[in-house]
């Protein structure tokens, strides 16, 4: 594996480029936030774990993030298996993981900072509603709608071109809910834009959420515009 980060790393520079390690952090008693200026190396002396052994788990998960962040591939001409596997691997993968790791730091912004920024209640309703759709959204995705479509493709026909046209359809009226929610997240936010001052907490949850955004219009576009038009031209 190549070492990106070193024990001389800051804890606040690889909180930037991996917003994630802020909760291998957490879980290790490591300040990214206030004290986040220093060293990894520095950073755990409260913490019962080496810094080689939270150095070599941080290491792990950058490496992760980089290979499920790669885009050569041409979805166009990968069949709809592989491009499902590579939805369920990398896009329902990466909500799995990120969403309820982020909800405590947006409660945490909103509980602190929420007195004298009243728009962080705002933030914090639409995150959790984003939270609770995105969550029943990929389990059925997972359970139902992708097996449909490939039993589908297999063996299409008129009875289940209609039940699929059906299933689409609702599939993409959650996508354009999950969207919009985006959508004012960016605006109440500015553009994800934290204020002047704002704590290194505050500062990591708009990056991280400005992330989300990113990932799931990615997630939206391959089965909008490339695994369900394909369906449709099939009987």
């Amino acid at each position: 594996m190549t070492q990106t980060f070193t024990s001389d790393t800051h804890v606040s520079d690889i909180v930037k480029q991996c917003p994630q390690a802020a909760d291998i952090f957490k879980r290790n008693r490591i300040d990214f936030c206030c004290g986040g200026n220093r060293p990894l190396s520095e950073a755990t002396d409260k913490s019962k774990r080496s810094t080689e052994e939270i150095l070599e788990e941080v290491n792990a998960l950058y490496e992760r993030k980089q290979v499920m962040n790669e885009t050569s591939i041409d979805w166009d001409a990968a069949s709809s298996s592989e491009l499902i596997e590579h939805i369920i691997f990398k896009h329902h993968q990466f909500l799995t993981d990120e969403l309820p790791h982020l909800t405590p730091y947006v409660t945490k912004v909103f509980r602190v900072h929420g007195r004298n920024h009243p728009h962080l209640g705002r933030v914090h309703q639409l995150f959790n509603q984003l939270k609770m759709e995105l969550e029943q959204h990929i389990v059925k995705e997972e359970a139902e709608d992708f097996p449909m479509l490939l039993r589908h493709e297999a063996g299409p026909t008129a009875e289940t071109s209609r039940e699929v046209d059906e299933m689409l359809a609702s599939l993409e009226f959650e996508h354009a809910g999950a969207g919009d929610l985006l959508k004012e997240l960016r605006q109440v936010t500015n553009d994800f834009t934290p204020p002047e001052g704002a704590c290194g907490t505050y500062r990591l949850v708009y990056q991280r959420l400005e992330a989300l955004e990113s990932d799931t219009f990615e997630h939206i576009h391959l089965e909008n515009n490339i695994l369900f038009p394909r369906a449709r031209t099939l009987v």
